[in-house]
């Protein structure tokens, strides 16, 4: 009888050793918005991944394939990986530093917008990484001097206009229209209604009866809506931890933030749950978080993210080591 049960218990504890959920799994979020956090994700084919894909400090967008686009600091520019995580090519390396990142369907073909910071450009991309074209630098007519100008966020809307944050420089808005002639610009520094303490990044709101501009304004810690003709409407969402970038998908916005923290907001922009919130404020908005100091679960600088069409999300760390974490729906 003694060995029967040993041998059951022996089995037993096989069993839980062979079934047990692997270590890089880990349970983020609430009941509402449950997700399992998986450590290296990321597998490049030099077998490098997190800790080692050099500097992350842009934006990500996902296509309609399932194929990730990340925007990175490093010689692999934007780099595009599988669903499940697998390096397939990278853009040209002249666009490393390109920041914001949004996708957009024209007739039958994606295109890839990009706010290239260190080419005081805005790029459109095939999702091959040819380039369409580049609206370079300011009109005279913007009245911002060219060296102000560093945008770090782009979107589009319906009818091809082109929305551009200039979050690092002048804390504008700027648009262009569907042939690249400048249109307007709007906002100015402030952290009054309708200013700007950094608007890092911005996305097309299609939630409501009418599509809004929903702006990330990061130093203010809020989100601001505004009308595409450049009106201001609401602060849609208060006391963020540094917003720097937007994902929409149906009624809930994701939020990446840079002090360690994501957050997910309802379709009244109420918060609803935070994933990966970290405890630990000395990694909050730091750039030099070692990977010997992260722990699954926990963000150190959240500054790009997207879901992609399963309701999973892609989140990118600010990190000089290289971050680049999945959120997979359960």
């Amino acid at each position: 009888m003694n060995i029967l049960l040993t041998a059951i218990t022996a089995t037993s504890f096989f069993a839980l050793l062979t079934f047990a959920p692997p270590a890089f799994a880990q349970d983020v979020g609430n009941e509402a918005h449950p997700f399992t956090w998986v450590n290296d994700w990321v597998q490049m084919d030099d077998k490098k991944t997190n800790g080692e894909l050099g500097p992350t400090h842009g934006g990500v967008v996902v296509d309609a394939k399932g194929l990730v686009y990340c925007a990175m600091d490093s010689e692999h520019s934007i780099l595009v990986l599988s669903g499940d995580g697998h390096f397939l090519r990278k853009f040209d390396k002249k666009y490393r530093g390109c920041h914001g990142l949004c996708i957009n369907k024209e007739g039958d073909e994606e295109f890839i917008y990009a706010a290239h910071i260190a080419g005081k450009a805005i790029v459109k991309f095939k999702l091959d990484g040819t380039v369409v074209w580049e609206i370079k630098g300011l009109p005279e007519e913007a009245g911002v001097p060219a060296n102000a100008y560093r945008p770090t966020g782009v979107c589009v809307a319906a009818n091809g206009d082109v929305y551009v944050v200039d979050g690092y420089g002048s804390n504008h808005v700027f648009v262009w229209d569907k042939d690249q002639k400048f249109v307007k610009k709007f906002g100015e520094k402030g952290s009054g209604d309708g200013q700007f303490k950094t608007c890092h990044g911005i996305a097309l709101d299609t939630r409501g009866e009418t599509p809004l501009l929903l702006i990330a304004d990061r130093e203010n810690r809020r989100l601001q809506h505004w009308t595409l003709d450049g009106e201001f409407v609401s602060i849609a969402a208060t006391d963020l931890r540094r917003p720097c970038a937007l994902s929409i998908r149906g009624d809930f916005v994701a939020v990446a933030e840079l002090q360690a923290r994501v957050t997910i907001l309802n379709k009244d922009n109420k918060h609803v749950a935070y994933p990966g919130d970290n405890p630990n404020k000395a990694q909050w908005a730091n750039n030099g978080a070692a990977p010997k100091d992260w722990k699954a679960g926990h963000f150190t600088a959240p500054h790009g993210l997207s879901y992609d069409h399963e309701g999973n999300l892609i989140v990118m760390d600010w990190n000089r080591h290289g971050r680049i974490t999945k959120l997979i729906k359960k």
